[in-house]
């Protein structure tokens, strides 16, 4: 998922424009007060463009204007409910990893198929198709990735991209819902663990999320998500165990239930934490997201970290003969997906 801050300017970057593609030569190597990157600074104008060229608005964009406000940091306000839950979610996925060697061969497949749908719900789904509108997809397409989405318990997928794209834009600042500055472990899960700062909460509610208010599907599983995550993250996966193949419903709770939703969650948090601390930066040195080849299998799909991000924060300018002009949209990420938009236009 993220990265850093976009340096204030950038003192001489001599730019030069062919038909195709856009070099950036030499910048000045002024690092930024927050994060130390350096990143082109894209005018308004540009950024319109160069969203308008990938189908999407600007919600995505990092904004290099926004600047943490001085003094001290708000109190950190604990959730008390959640720390019980997350507590008592782990210890019953521990309790599922030791049912492991008695439960049936079926239910073992049967986690592995329901875990590979559900990250499909988030990478497929929340992430590439409603947070950064990377491909389109027919209805068809779209159900079936609603249904893992909410097979996945990570949020309805409203709430998840408006959290995404608040991320994207204020990166490793105080408006990042999980700022990898803070360290590891808030990034990885104590962000779910407190309040919002104050800041994630004023520039959420300031982004454009009216693609998402139009799309009828993400608005009705909004509605309808606390029963629809009961019956398809907890009873549906530990009743077909049991009634198909007779599981002990012990078995089908706590491995295929607790156990399977546990490692979701964790690959998918993997993504926010050891994606930004562990891992090398083969495109580009100065920004944080990385590759880590462990958390893009655990996470299904959510690749190429440090090229996607470097995308996201550049404009789609490169460096002279690294890559071509449409790295912005994570090109390379985005044709993982090219079997998702052939079945949907089936």
């Amino acid at each position: 998922m993220p990265a850093h801050l976009l340096q204030e300017e950038l003192s001489k970057a001599y730019i030069s424009s062919t038909t195709t593609t856009t070099t950036i030569m030499t910048p000045s190597p002024r690092a930024m007060q927050n994060g130390g990157a350096l990143v082109e600074k894209v005018p308004p104008h540009r950024q319109e463009e160069i969203c308008t060229g990938r189908g999407m608005r600007d919600d995505d964009v990092f904004d290099g204007t926004y600047r943490e406000k001085a003094g001290p940091k708000p109190k950190v306000i604990y959730v008390w409910r959640n720390i019980i839950l997350m507590s008592l979610l782990h210890l019953g996925a521990l309790y599922g990893i030791a049912l492991i060697p008695s439960a049936h061969l079926y239910t073992l497949l049967w986690v592995i198929a329901f875990y590979s749908v559900s990250a499909l719900g988030i990478t497929a789904g929340a992430h590439r198709l409603w947070s950064h509108r990377t491909y389109k997809a027919r209805l068809p397409l779209r159900i079936f990735l609603t249904f893992a989405n909410t097979m996945a318990f990570q949020n309805d997928i409203y709430e998840w991209a408006r959290d995404h794209r608040v991320h994207h834009k204020f990166s490793e600042t105080d408006a990042d819902p999980h700022n990898a500055r803070r360290g590891f472990f808030f990034s990885h899960v104590g962000w779910l663990l407190v309040r919002k700062h104050p800041d994630v909460i004023e520039k959420g509610r300031l982004l454009d999320m009216s693609d998402l208010k139009a799309d009828k599907l993400v608005m009705f599983q909004r509605r309808y998500y606390k029963p629809a995550v009961l019956f398809m993250c907890f009873i549906m996966p530990t009743l077909v165990p049991w009634y198909f193949w007779d599981e002990s419903l012990k078995h089908s709770f706590f491995v295929a239930s607790l156990l399977r939703y546990a490692c979701v969650l964790n690959a998918t948090w993997l993504v926010n934490s050891a994606a930004h601390l562990y891992g090398s930066r083969p495109y580009d040195k100065n920004i944080n997201p990385r590759e880590n080849i462990l958390v893009s299998l655990g996470a299904i799909a959510r690749t190429i970290q440090s090229y996607r991000w470097r995308g996201l924060l550049l404009s789609p300018t490169e460096t002279s003969g690294e890559v071509p002009s449409r790295s912005l949209v994570g090109h390379r990420e985005e044709e993982g997906f090219n079997w998702l938009r052939e079945a949907s236009s089936a």
